[in-house]
């Protein structure tokens, strides 16, 4: 047998063997190629001078490439040592390390560059599908086309050579460093297996589900108002990642093993069959590879995190803007709101028109405050600014001469400043103080958050606001910024977009002229362009980490065959084996699974409200769609231990 007939023989096999490898590596490809020929495409200068599509790509295409070289060298690095045996065989036969090493670059140019070719094609006949799904997102009104991408090819081209000879380089080194002993010894060594659970693995462990949950105390209470100042937000941001990202290696470590050592001594060691192959196995296997299993759960906490914060803002851009801006159109002049109103009429637009006399002024709330989160150090509550209307502007809100309740009072701005349910706010810059019942907190938004800076609203009995009014001198009067809010809503829902057409040619330019739904599309365009830049690095670090997980149980199932076949000989068929395996790849799957949506959710939890109104369904939808992508991987390990199952005997 020559050279090329060992290389074609090889490379046959391993196709067979590594079929996951050579999909990942078409994936990975298609996936960055056709996420490079995106910003080289026409229709991102729509976003010029908005959100910069095209840089944000560019930085994107950068995290991509660091999460497919990690993972190609490591899946290389894993192969070779599943090779070893083979490697340590061709030195037996004769072959130098030079020449190994040559047949080895051979063997994988064909494999690797093959695979690029498949993966450009795919990822050219999907990049049309990934231009609708960005235009869909984000809002821009363009054609997505079919468009073959030069720029992107020669990109693709010398970042996959790169890191092609990058893995070359790491073969290399580990045949030259490695003996025929020690390449027959490499698998039967990677693996650490401890027969029993000493006193300090038990600490370990302990003190990693502590650390665990010491991290998610301090995130439900990092916006409580617990921690005061940037200095001691920034501390207590860092003791949480510090102690979870930490307390999840010892979970692997040590917490994994001590606590299914306590399920198997309460069965006082008579063991199932399933639970021989589950539990023993995942009690050391998950303690060796602690560093890979933290990696892969953080980076996948971090991913549902990102991509939950960024689909609840975008779920939520329109019931966001309508609290921001209650009405189609936020006008504070009336001069302004009459040219407003003259062109609607024109074009023959039917709409409704609200107007609000505001006033700023001076009170004490100190009575009312039940907590305050002193990053804001320049609120005094005992002499603060505030703003009142007439309880005439309000629908369905009547308050009697002595009471007062407050509006437009968002999630963000209470993680902040907590009211009391009752209590009494005074009135200061008037002739005299006058004091009112305070009522509470009415969920109600008449005014927009661009007038009230995103403080509360007070709303006060109309004649005591007039009686306020006349006793104010003038300057008091000409300092208030807005002394008149004008809403306008649009009666019939198709002619909006005219409207705003409108708006945005004659009025929009004044400061504080606001529009509800270039609101909600600005920020469905910003947040759609970030959801989908982190639904591209998340889905491709979940297929990289979840062929990770399944390389590992390919070695760990080549590894244990010979006790299935000792367990097939005493008598047990394929089916309870099977059903052992079943259960270990749920943990093998599952554990890294829940601990990462676990992390994601307190991340969430701590701070969602700073990006929309709504938590559960965004959150719920994305991690739901994580948990069924991840769980195709431990379905596929099921049918390769079936398969190893089947070949034992």
């Amino acid at each position: 047998m020559n050279i090329n007939q060992l290389i074609f023989r090889n490379l046959k096999k391993n196709v067979r063997n590594y079929y996951l490898y050579v999909f990942a590596l078409i994936f990975s490809v298609a996936l960055y190629f056709s996420f490079v020929t995106l910003q080289y495409d026409p229709s991102l200068d729509a976003t010029k001078g908005t959100i910069k599509g095209a840089a944000a790509i560019k930085a994107a295409s950068i995290m991509l490439i660091v999460i497919v070289a990690v993972f190609l060298v490591y899946a290389n690095n894993l192969f070779i040592k599943r090779r070893s045996k083979e490697i340590g065989l061709f030195q037996l036969i004769g072959m130098t390390k030079g020449q190994i090493i040559k047949t080895l670059g051979i063997e994988n140019i064909l494999l690797y560059f093959a695979s690029m070719a498949g993966g450009i094609f795919i990822g050219f006949a999907m990049s049309r599908l990934v231009m609708m799904i960005f235009l869909k997102l984000t809002g821009i009104e363009a054609v997505a086309s079919l468009r073959f991408s030069t720029e992107a090819l020669i990109q693709t081209l010398i970042v996959f050579s790169c890191i092609y000879i990058f893995v070359m380089i790491i073969n290399a080194i580990f045949i030259k460093r490695q003996t025929i002993l020690t390449l027959f010894q490499v698998r039967t060594s990677t693996e650490n297996k401890v027969k029993r659970l000493s006193f300090i693995q038990i600490i370990i462990g302990m003190l990693g589900i502590g650390l665990i949950a010491f991290g998610y105390y301090l995130s439900t209470r990092l916006f409580s108002g617990d921690f005061v100042g940037m200095n001691s937000l920034f501390i207590a941001m860092a003791l949480i990642l510090g102690s979870v990202i930490f307390g999840t290696y010892l979970f692997y470590k040590g917490s994994i093993s001590f606590l299914f050592n306590l399920i198997r001594k309460k069965k006082n060691g008579y063991l199932k069959l399933n639970e021989v192959l589950s539990l023993s196995s995942i009690m050391f296997r998950m303690k060796s590879n602690a560093l890979l299993l933290t990696i892969i759960t953080t980076v996948s906490a971090l991913a549902i995190g990102l991509l939950a914060l960024t689909y609840i803002s975008y779920y939520s851009a329109e019931k966001t803007a309508e609290q921001s801006i209650p009405h189609h159109f936020s006008i504070p002049n009336e001069e302004h709101a009459s040219t407003f109103q003259s062109a609607l009429d024109q074009h023959q637009i039917d709409y409704s028109t609200i107007n609000v006399d505001l006033l700023e002024l001076e009170v004490d709330l100190s009575d009312i405050i039940d907590s305050i989160d002193e990053l804001n150090v320049n609120f005094d509550p005992g002499v603060t600014t505030m703003i009142f209307v007439s309880d005439e502007a309000t629908d369905n809100l009547d308050v009697s001469p002595s009471e007062t309740v407050f509006i437009n009072s968002n999630d963000a701005m209470q993680q902040f400043i907590s009211f009391k349910d009752s209590g009494n706010i005074a009135l200061l810059d008037l002739d005299h103080t006058i004091e009112l019942d305070y009522l509470g907190v009415e969920e109600k938004f008449i005014l927009p958050t661009r007038i009230t800076g995103g403080f509360p609203t007070a709303v006060i009995d109309n004649q005591v606001y007039h009686q306020v009014k006349e006793n104010l001198d003038q300057e008091a009067l000409d300092n208030t910024e807005f002394p008149v809010y004008v809403g306008i809503d649009i009666d019939r829902s198709g002619e909006l977009e005219t409207a705003n057409e409108i708006f945005q040619q004659d009025i929009s330019k004044w400061a504080a002229h606001e529009s509800q739904i270039e609101r909600s599309q600005s920020q469905k365009q910003s947040m759609g362009l970030t959801m989908f830049i982190v639904g591209f690095l998340g889905l491709t670090f979940l297929i990289t980490s979840g062929c990770i997980l399944y390389f590992k149980q390919m070695d760990e199932g080549d590894e244990e065959k010979p006790n299935y076949t000792i367990l097939r000989k005493l008598g047990f068929t394929q089916y309870d084996l099977l059903k052992g395996i079943q259960v270990k790849q749920l943990f093998n799957f599952g554990i890294p699974l829940i601990v990462g949506l676990s992390h994601s959710y307190f991340a969430v939890e701590s701070g969602w409200f700073f990006f929309g109104t709504e938590m559960w369904t965004p959150m719920v939808i994305v991690m739901l769609l994580y948990t069924a992508l991840y769980s195709v991987f431990g379905i596929l390990s099921v049918f390769y231990y079936k398969k190893v199952i089947k070949e034992s005997l």
